[in-house]
Order: structure tokens, then C-alpha cells, then sequence
């Protein structure tokens, strides 16, 4: 196996434990609500489902620039 190759997979396999570890972080930090405080939050902020998609910013852009 070509040494280039061979760090090619590393590096991949590295990036990829990298991003299941943030999302396990970032999903750890957010705390969790019962029903009540689910109803609470959708009669103060609606349902996502209504929201207007365009006033949304694509992050995944900024992060790929």
C-alpha cells in the first residue's frame, strides 16, 4: 500500500471519529424536556414545521468556505 494512500486513509478515518464525537457532544449539551416544557416552548415559538425556510441561513455553507 502506497504511504500516500495509507495517510489518505488515516486522515479520513480521523476526520470522520472527529464529527461522530462533536455530534455526541453537541447532543450531550442540549438538555432534555419533559411535555410541558415541550407544549410551553411550541405555543411560545410555534412548530418548526411552520416556519418560513427563507429566513434561514445555510451554516453548512459558511463552514465549507
Amino acid at each position: 500500500m502506497e504511504t500516500a494512500t495509507l495517510k489518505e486513509m488515516i486522515k479520513e478515518s480521523i476526520r470522520e471519529v472527529l464529527h461522530e464525537e462533536r455530534l455526541s457532544l453537541i447532543q450531550s449539551l442540549i438538555p432534555p424536556v419533559n411535555d410541558e416544557e415541550m407544549k410551553e416552548i411550541e405555543g411560545k415559538f410555534g412548530h418548526p414545521h411552520n416556519y418560513n425556510e427563507a429566513n434561514f441561513v445555510e451554516m453548512n455553507d459558511w463552514l465549507n468556505d
